[in-house]
């Protein structure tokens, strides 16, 4: 994913004179030193000193620059996050931060490095754009239109690789959900590689049990596609998220406060229910957290067994 990152920014660069790429110590971890090697000029990296990174960021926006500027992702809403909310957002600029290595895919950089909250964080920003794509197809579509974007984003980039979900040429549009396959009993919403992908094996053991589940790739956090929500929901009567964050301020959140509203139906949540993040490796993490197809099958019943 990191590789078709910097692919992707070299291709924006050739064609648009305005990319910039901004990196806090992590251009080897990201794999942009291969942007560097195209447009040293172009490139920009301030040290560990991601408040800093920010701040460079907005004042290039200003100059009429369109920075991507990246780190791992509990630095970037954590530790940047005053940064990012008064010198990009609150100053209306035209700023992409990209936070790296989300959720458990932190892996054995640990606790301290594993962001259950970023999203949370950044959902509370005004008119903020929030995006998790879930393969390379879907990342590199997803920059594109988020370099279009004449506003703020934050990307919630998974740096290893991910299974390919989408054949090449896909359309994406930043605020509309991606519908993976239809179902009539429960809908399963899902955010990022290592959820999308678990939703789908979730969907398959359903089918065998005989349940129909239609699988959703939402991709954009931030505009939530409601209208996609709500059209499922009213069809299928039940609906789970599955998200490598905290149910509390992520996607299960998001989604349920609109259904609250609108069409309140049985739900549940497959994400980290406040924990903090511990050292392991990915797959351990994801049984550890219940990040898993098992546990989506397991809360699909249950949102079935209220809906009934």
């Amino acid at each position: 994913m990191r590789t078709v990152y910097a692919e992707t920014l070299i291709e924006l660069a050739h064609e648009d004179s305005r990319i910039m790429v901004l990196e806090a110590d992590l251009m080897r971890a990201h794999g942009t030193q291969i942007f560097k090697d195209v447009f040293p000029r172009r490139t920009v990296g301030v040290g560990v000193a991601e408040a800093n990174l920010v701040g460079v960021s907005a004042g290039l926006s200003v100059a009429g620059k369109i920075p991507f500027a990246a780190t791992f992702a509990t630095f970037a809403s954590r530790r940047a996050f005053d940064q990012f909310f008064i010198s990009a957002n609150y100053a209306g600029l035209n700023v992409k931060l990209v936070g790296t290595d989300p959720g458990v895919s932190a892996a054995f950089n640990g606790g301290t490095h594993m962001p259950f909250e970023d999203i949370g964080l950044m959902r509370m920003i005004p008119d903020l754009v929030i995006v998790e794509p879930a393969d390379p197809t879907s990342l590199k579509e997803i920059i594109r239109l988020c370099a279009a974007h004449q506003g703020n984003t934050y990307l919630r980039l998974h740096r290893k690789a991910l299974p390919q979900i989408y054949q090449t040429g896909e359309r994406f549009e930043l605020g509309k959900g991606k519908l993976l396959h239809d179902g009539y009993d429960i809908t399963l919403v899902a955010s990022g590689g290592l959820l999308v992908n678990e939703a789908l094996k979730a969907g398959e053991l359903l089918k065998n049990q005989g349940i129909s589940a239609a699988v959703i790739d939402m991709h954009t956090i931030k505009p939530l596609d409601e209208q996609l929500i709500l059209e499922y929901a009213e069809k299928t009567g039940a609906i789970v998220t599955a998200e490598n964050h905290q149910v509390a301020g992520g996607l299960g959140a998001a989604v349920s406060l609109f259904l609250s509203t609108r069409h309140p139906i049985p739900m549940e949540m497959v994400g980290i229910h406040d924990r903090f993040g511990q050292v392991g490796t990915q797959d351990w993490l994801m049984q550890h957290y219940k990040l898993t197809a098992d546990e989506i099958v397991r809360k699909a019943f249950l949102a079935l067994t209220r809906k009934h």
